[in-house]
């Protein structure tokens, strides 16, 4: 493991209620081996050389420690925005669940995305957090064709694992559902793909499932992707070019209509797809403690 100095291994949140309603965030782990062709955390605006290669904030758990201790106000702290908590790495070193032993212990909540079966082992953890303050888990699947997420994802277990593992939490209790994201123009961009990504949560017991209906390409991102896709679909490199020229975020040409399919299809499973309603159907007020002066 290589290991990179840190000050501050706890943010507080600008945009918590209107993103999950998070209060903090983290990130345990910098960089991924997922090698996915589409991540936004590639990109050049998170200042995260070599990538595919995992490394962790040095003294970490040390450092959340006396961060948690410190704040007054008991949120829900998020792990995984910039790189999976469960990535391959967490198997021998075990600082997601040490975080997660500290969160328990100060009494905060947590919020967690991810695309590993790895967040079976701590299950324990989250059902006991969850006693006291509140737990959200994100799966992230943007399709549910396991021969197309195969190399859209190359080092990702399958959608079929992932929705075991969504079934799995919720058969305990946890809140989890879906984050179908990206929508990849010319790729998932179709209503087969909604339809059964919709269809496949709801029978796995999601509580939710959310989309942008679209991708990010920023700088470095959009490279690396139209190298990978071109190799996938020769010349579709081209087409994106055509279409979105440098744009930041882009949308499917059939936006309207696939979001129109989205939520009908979620509220025919009565599935939870609004940010708003999501936020209020998990996220319980908390008693806070509050601290005395002595001055």
């Amino acid at each position: 493991m290589e290991y990179v100095k840190t000050r501050t291994i706890m943010t507080k949140s600008d945009q918590g209620s209107r993103w999950f309603g998070i209060d903090y965030h983290m990130n345990l782990y910098k960089g991924c081996s997922y090698g996915c062709i589409f991540c936004d955390s590639r990109s050049d605006a998170y200042h995260i050389n070599n990538f595919d290669v995992i490394r962790t904030k040095e003294n970490a758990l040390e450092i959340l420690e006396q961060e948690l201790a410190s704040k007054q106000y008991k949120g829900v702290v998020s792990f995984g925005t910039l790189s999976d908590p469960y990535n391959e790495e967490e198997k021998t070193y075990e600082i997601t669940r040490g975080a997660l032993l500290l969160i328990r212990k100060y009494g905060f909540g947590v919020s967690i995305d991810t695309k590993s079966d790895l967040i079976i082992r701590d299950i324990d953890l989250l059902k006991e957090i969850q006693e006291n303050n509140n737990v959200i888990i994100k799966i992230s699947i943007a399709t549910p064709d396991d021969k197309l997420a195969r190399v859209l994802e190359p080092n990702v277990i399958s959608p079929t694992r992932r929705y075991a593992v969504l079934k799995l939490l919720n058969e305990n209790n946890i809140y989890a559902g879906v984050l179908m994201m990206p929508v990849l123009p010319f790729v998932t961009d179709n209503e087969d793909n909604i339809r059964k990504s919709v269809e496949k949560a709801h029978e796995n017991g999601a509580k939710f499932i959310y989309t942008k209906m679209g991708m990010t390409l920023r700088k470095r991102v959009r490279e690396y992707y139209y190298e990978h896709i071109d190799k996938l679909y020769p010349g579709l490199s081209n087409d994106y070019q055509a279409v979105y020229e440098k744009n930041l975020v882009c949308n499917p040409l059939n936006y309207k209509k696939l979001l129109e399919v989205f939520i009908d299809e979620c509220n025919k499973h009565h599935i939870l797809c609004d940010m708003a309603e999501i936020i209020a159907d998990y996220k319980k007020p908390i008693p806070q403690t509050q601290q005395i002066s002595l001055f």
